[in-house]
């Protein structure tokens, strides 16, 4: 009980120290004067409580020297000190000039990195003092705690205990959880800071925590430090889990300006950015479940949340917003080459494309009103029986009106035209997505598609006539490729 209660004391002291070391360095704020702590076992001083409780050092050494140890010169004293916080406290401005989110994922994997050890360490110095070895009964243990100096220890721990011990697991957790009282509120109060910080923190937090607990599960499931640290685990879940509620409640709220067009749509840019950092960060982690639950709870909402906005939209047509933004998603997807979201990635496609044929159709329209309408009448008399050789004798559609008709599109005022309508694509498109060419080309082809249509029917209804538009497919060509060009 008094080992317990010394130590608890010692490592309640150092391990605050420690994170608040690794708070300083996160918010990236120090004290004037305050140094850097780190993770030191007091090795004399632990030496000298045992000793004068068992008379007996040799049989220490494992609670301290079993610790990556770094023997430094400070202040005129010497003080053993962990290398790897070492590292951690006197890292320069310099060494953390990295992105803020990457400099939190070294420094918390640091703060898991060094507890580790420390709790295995403690755990496996105890088990051998005190003759807790796995393999013994609880009689047996009890036995040999007896007949050792210093039996007192062990047998005013255990009747002390509010209730039975069953195992001798149970006892060394036991005793771990009192000595180690402070880690888990700590840990939680730095996952708390973190959170804080930037949500997008629970993405490295999950990540490395959830591979602490497999390692400390596939160690002793039932240790302490797979029980704290799978205690932590669920509070990260937790703060995961409401990141993504916040992402997905941010959309439902978004608000587009009625005076400027919309463009790419910020939470879309935002899941983009979730994307790719999350991709990043669980490139190699062994399980993903929680992040492809993630996935799809998003994309569905951003799915949502795009026709909403576009339904809303009044400066940007309807079919650009969606056009615009599942372009993006579609190109978000293809490059992030998400596996769980296969399916959004194609119903992404389908759905630019679509957008994008409507809005082409749409304003596009027909360029040659006139001549459009003049055809309209054709086709709906052959759809009444006439012959289509046969049409050219009605007196509304003879080979005069149509020449009439067709005169009144010359190649000049046909490009003047297609230079007001690549105007007004110009107002709706936004440039950071770069659509404006592909539309323009789309255009060039539905215009194409509906001259040849028209020659078809000069073909087929006005035979032998010689009557032929007053421009060509190449000059159709040449007029999109010079207006694209000047603009």
């Amino acid at each position: 009980k008094n080992y317990m209660d010394y130590l608890s004391r010692l490592y309640e002291r150092e391990i605050k120290d420690f994170f608040e070391v690794a708070k300083i360095k996160m918010t990236g704020t120090t004290k004037e004067g305050k140094k850097f702590a780190t993770l030191p076992r007091k090795e004399s001083a632990v030496k000298q409580e045992t000793e004068s409780l068992h008379g007996s050092s040799g049989k220490l050494t494992g609670s301290t020297s079993s610790l990556n140890k770094l023997s430094v010169q400070s202040s005129g004293n010497r003080r053993s000190q962990s290398s790897s916080l070492l590292d951690m406290g006197n890292m320069s401005a310099s060494d953390l000039d990295v992105a803020d989110r990457t400099k939190f994922d070294k420094i918390f994997e640091q703060v898991l990195s060094e507890l580790e050890p420390l709790c295995l360490a403690e755990q496996d110095f105890i088990s051998k003092f005190f003759k807790l070895q796995q393999h013994q009964s609880i009689s047996g243990t009890t036995n040999e705690a007896e007949e050792m100096d210093g039996g007192n220890l062990s047998r005013s721990y255990t009747s002390g205990a509010p209730q039975t011990i069953s195992s001798e697991k149970d006892m060394i957790r036991q005793m771990m959880t009192k000595i180690f009282r402070c880690i888990e509120p700590e840990l939680n109060n730095l996952i708390a800071l973190g959170d804080k910080i930037d949500s997008f923190n629970s993405l490295y937090m999950l990540v490395k925590m959830s591979h602490h607990v497999w390692t400390a599960q596939n160690v002793d499931p039932a240790s302490f430090l797979s029980t704290t640290l799978g205690n932590v685990l669920v509070t990260v879940k937790r703060n995961f889990g409401k990141c993504i509620s916040n992402q997905m409640k941010q959309m439902d709220e978004v608000k587009i300006s009625k005076k400027s067009k919309v463009g790419i749509l910020s939470f879309v840019a935002e899941f983009e950015e979730f994307a790719a950092l999350a991709e990043s960060i669980f490139k190699n982690a062994e399980r993903r479940g929680d992040l492809d639950k993630a996935y799809i709870k998003l994309i569905r909402a951003v799915f949502v949340s795009v026709e909403k906005v576009a339904n809303e939209s009044q400066k940007t047509p309807r079919d650009v917003v969606m056009m615009e933004n599942f372009h993006h998603i579609f190109a978000t997807l293809s490059r992030l080459k998400i596996s769980c979201l296969e399916a959004e990635k194609k119903e992404a496609k389908q759905k630019y494309t679509d957008h994008l044929q409507s809005y082409v159709i749409y304003s596009l329209g027909q360029p040659l009103e006139k001549l459009n309408h003049f055809f309209e009448g054709v086709e709906a008399r052959v759809a009444q029986g006439i012959r289509e050789e046969e049409v050219s004798y009605q007196l509304a559609f003879n080979k005069q009106e149509l020449r009439k008709v067709i005169k009144e599109y010359p190649g000049k005022e046909v490009k003047k035209g297609l230079d007001n309508l690549y105007k007004k694509v110009d107002k709706h498109l936004c440039e950071e997505e770069n659509l404006l060419q592909v539309v323009w080309h789309s255009m060039q082809d539905e215009f194409i598609r509906q001259y040849k249509h028209f020659e078809g029917l000069i073909a087929r209804c006005y035979p032998g006539s010689g009557i032929t538009m007053e421009f060509t497919i190449q000059d159709i060509l040449d007029y999109c490729s010079s207006i694209a060009q000047s603009h």
